[in-house]
């Protein structure tokens, strides 16, 4: 029988463990330093409220995810969700993504549509004719801000105009990475939430199917479920990675293995050879207040895009329906303390991708932390995992 060690207890450790005790032939360990499984995801308790790290409900563009997730931990519809954004100097709240009608209640409105049209029309002289005419406005723009862009500030300013860039985009992006000017992120693709002006319905989602879980302790029984044919170790710490030969030690004892799959930052199984992989974090201020609800019906989220150093509030009983007369909300703040997102960097990606190419085959490192890519949610863990699983059986 061959020995799989998985590393880390968040949903791609857990996805991984649970693909590979479905398979014949595999005998799995699974590590965690923690004293329990599902990482920030875990649900916990305030005031009598369930929550996790931050709002985690369940996005995927792909139907066998979504069912393979359903059939374990049963899903509910969470697609009527929307965002506000605060905008300090317009003393208003905006639809987020940025939505065409709200564009008449702003200001700036015409200098914005004249920013808008410039774009379009800089665009389509780059177009053949036939092909221009069978674009919208929105599809021109995308183009415009792929064509052209070298960072991050140009990516969103050609594609939605320096007015909207700055209202919207500019401060939130910069305390969001703790960093002094956007034109420092040069690996974009990841931007999220869409980039373009909305038009129709509010909903921040409709490209995906947006859910979550039924039960009151979220997410919890998958972590259980996933893991309960494989040896767990919790509040269990390797000493040493030899990736090379596939070996760790823990306890003091060394083990070898025929795979190990990584859920953790990659730097870490190298002793940071090539150098540290940079994050920014998050910290989590949760109040309870004195009301059922506190934001409007639908609303999830309020981002806060000025100067403020909170970036958003979320209230948790809009994903949890948990029931009670008061409710409880959480304040996120980018933070250097904790280690959650991976900076998009593209000279961090190049280093990053140094650790990658040390790994022999039979290694594999998955999930946000392990892939060091950001822009990696519930879904996409899976993804990794059953990437994984395919790869062992060719």
């Amino acid at each position: 029988m061959k020995k799989i060690l998985v590393i880390g207890g968040g949903f791609a450790g857990c996805a991984r463990a649970h693909l590979m005790s479905m398979e014949s032939g595999w005998d799995v360990t699974f590590v965690e330093a923690a004293a329990f499984l599902g990482a920030g995801i875990r649900t916990q308790i305030y005031g009598g409220h369930p929550h996790s790290f931050g709002p985690r409900h369940f996005l995927t563009p792909r139907e066998d995810i979504y069912e393979y997730l359903n059939a374990i931990v049963p899903l509910r519809s969470c697609e009527d969700h929307e965002f506000l954004s605060y905008v300090k100097d317009d003393e208003c709240f905006y639809s987020y993504p940025i939505h065409r009608d709200d564009i008449q209640l702003m200001p700036e409105k015409k200098q914005i549509e004249k920013e808008l049209t410039d774009i379009n029309q800089a665009e389509l002289q780059l177009l053949d004719k036939d092909e221009a005419n069978k674009l919208t406005d929105k599809e021109v723009r995308q183009l415009n801000s792929a064509h052209k862009a070298k960072n991050f500030e140009e990516f969103w300013t050609y594609s939605i105009g320096e007015t909207l860039y700055k209202k919207f985009v500019k401060d939130y992006s910069e305390k969001m990475w703790l960093i002094d000017d956007n034109k420092l992120i040069d690996d974009f693709a990841w931007s999220p939430k869409g980039y373009t002006i909305k038009e129709g319905g509010r909903q921040a989602w409709d490209s995906a199917i947006s859910a979550y879980p039924h039960a009151k302790n979220g997410y919890d029984d998958y972590f259980d479920i996933s893991t309960q044919d494989v040896t767990v170790l919790v509040s269990t710490f390797i000493e040493k990675f030899d990736i090379p030969n596939k070996t760790v030690t823990i306890n003091g004892e060394s083990l070898k293995f025929d795979v190990i799959v990584s859920t953790i930052s990659p730097d870490k199984l190298f002793e940071s050879c090539h150098g540290e992989l940079p994050y920014v974090g998050r910290d989590l201020q949760l109040i309870v207040l004195p009301v059922e609800f506190a934001l409007p019906e639908h609303i999830y989220f309020i981002y806060y895009s000025g100067k403020e150093t909170h970036t958003r509030v979320v209230e948790y009983k809009k994903f949890t329906q948990h029931e009670s007369p008061t409710t409880l909300i959480s304040i996120e703040t980018p933070s250097d303390r904790n280690k959650h997102y991976p900076l998009p960097f593209e000279s961090e990606k190049a280093k990053a991708k140094k650790y990658f190419d040390e790994m022999p085959d039979g290694v594999f490192s998955i999930g946000r932390a392990g892939s060091y890519h950001y822009n990696v949610d519930i879904d996409d863990t899976i993804a990794h995992a059953m990437k994984v699983r395919d790869a062992l059986k060719s």
